[in-house]
């Protein structure tokens, strides 16, 4: 799952960015609400969530959040910010936040809320996916399931294996290309390894051989890689 976070103090922001990413988010981290809006404009599809800092260069984060609504855009969105009076409260939630988080607050009611906003938008975060006998599980965030003449047999993955596999799924028999893909496993301002898309399908490929389904993942010769449902 892929989060953007909007917080321009560098102490916080960084905290937030490797907390997130303990939990298995893929994390976009940007300072700046111009910023900000290039990248929910160009991909807000991408997204899960978005967490917004209330001040912000640039734009707000009540513009953002405006502006996204503007354009009918149902990304959840969670905002961060100092302000703690009734009329800031409902100030952001009449912009289109979903809920709001005052600061100081601990990591866990972070954690809590984020799962929270999910569950209450199911059309952007299903529970599961499913492709033919293949099940991927959010409440099992490491672990594939593949439905075997009735005997499930479960499919450990590393977090980035279950981003790839989690974004094949949502893309059944559609070609998608290795940039497309490489952009699933790593944050939008990191230096990707070369070929890490190939080696992470070949590992992934590894592991669905061991339960006889490795040929759901095709090899576009020039293009990239389809899962064949």
């Amino acid at each position: 799952m892929r989060i953007l976070l909007v917080e321009d103090e560098p102490d916080l922001g960084a905290l937030l960015q490797r907390t997130l990413s303990r939990e298995k988010y893929l994390v976009d981290w940007v300072q700046d609400g111009l910023v900000a809006w290039d990248y929910l404009e160009l991909q807000w599809a991408e997204y899960s969530v978005a967490v917004l800092d209330w001040l912000l260069p640039g734009l707000s984060g009540i513009e953002l959040c405006q502006r996204l609504r503007q354009k009918h855009c149902a990304l959840p969105v969670l905002m961060l910010t100092a302000k703690d009076q009734m009329e800031d409260l409902v100030l952001g939630l009449d912009a289109g936040a979903d809920d709001y988080l005052v600061k100081p607050f601990v990591k866990t009611e972070l954690l809590a809320r984020l799962r929270a906003l999910q569950r209450r938008s199911p059309s952007l975060q299903p529970q599961q996916i499913q492709v033919g006998r293949l099940v991927l599980d959010y409440a099992s965030s490491g672990i594939a399931t593949l439905n075997n003449s009735g005997q499930p047999q479960s499919i450990p993955l590393t977090a980035n294996e279950f981003r790839l596999l989690e974004y094949l799924m949502k893309h059944p028999n559609q070609t998608l290309s290795r940039d497309r893909l490489l952009t699933q496993l790593w944050e939008t301002d990191a230096e990707p390894i070369s070929n890490v898309v190939s080696a992470r399908i070949r590992l992934l490929r590894r592991k669905l051989a061991d339960c006889g389904c490795a040929a759901m993942i095709e090899t576009v010769h020039g293009f990239g890689y389809r899962l064949v449902g």
